[in-house]
C-alpha cells in the first residue's frame, strides 16, 4: 500500500519536473504574452495592451532597428520595459530631447543598443540612462493580441526622423 502510494507521487512529481521544464524552456526561448503597462509607447501600444513577444530574435542576435522590446529596466532589475530599438551598435543615435534646441549626438557602444518610447515627452528611455547592454534584452513584439480591434502586426515608429543611418 505504501509502495503504491510512494510510486504514485513519484509519477506525479516527475510528470511535473518535466513539464515545468518544457514550459520554462517555451517561455524563455520561444516567447511569450506580455501585459504592457505606461504611456511611454502611445500610440503604438497602449496602457494594459496584451502583446506576444518572441525570444529567439534576441538570441540569433536578429533585433533591428525599429524593433519595439521588452528588457529589464536598467534602473530596476526586478521590473521590465517595452521600448523601441533605435540604435544598434556602432550606429548614430540623436541623444537629445525633440524640444532641445541644440541637437546632440553620439555613438552606441559595442555590445549596446539605444532605446527610446514612442511617446518622447513621455519616456524615460535611453536619454535618461544611456544605451542599453543587449544582453538585458527579453524578447521583441510581433504582435498586438488585445484590445481585439487592434489585433495585428504593430505599426511603424512614429519618430522615424529619429533613426540616423551616417
Amino acid at each position: 500500500m505504501l509502495r503504491h502510494v510512494l510510486g504514485k507521487a513519484f509519477r506525479v512529481l516527475g510528470y511535473t519536473v518535466q513539464y515545468g521544464c518544457v514550459a520554462h524552456c517555451a517561455f524563455e526561448y520561444l516567447g511569450g504574452i506580455v501585459v504592457c503597462s505606461g504611456p511611454s509607447m502611445e500610440p503604438t501600444i497602449h496602457n494594459s495592451d496584451i502583446v506576444f513577444s518572441e525570444n529567439l530574435s534576441r538570441h540569433f542576435y536578429c533585433i533591428r532597428k525599429g524593433d519595439i522590446v521588452i528588457v529589464k529596466s536598467p534602473n530596476d532589475p526586478k521590473s521590465n520595459i517595452c521600448k523601441r530599438v533605435i540604435g544598434l551598435e556602432g550606429d548614430k543615435v540623436c541623444t537629445s530631447n525633440p524640444s532641445d534646441f541644440l541637437k546632440s549626438h553620439s555613438y552606441v557602444p559595442k555590445g549596446h543598443v539605444w532605446l527610446e518610447g514612442d511617446n518622447l515627452r513621455n519616456s524615460t528611455d535611453s536619454r535618461c540612462y544611456g544605451p542599453v547592454p543587449y544582453g538585458l534584452i527579453r524578447g521583441r513584439i510581433c504582435l498586438k493580441i488585445w484590445p481585439l480591434n487592434d489585433f495585428g502586426f504593430l505599426r511603424a515608429s512614429p519618430n522615424g526622423h529619429r533613426f540616423l543611418d551616417d
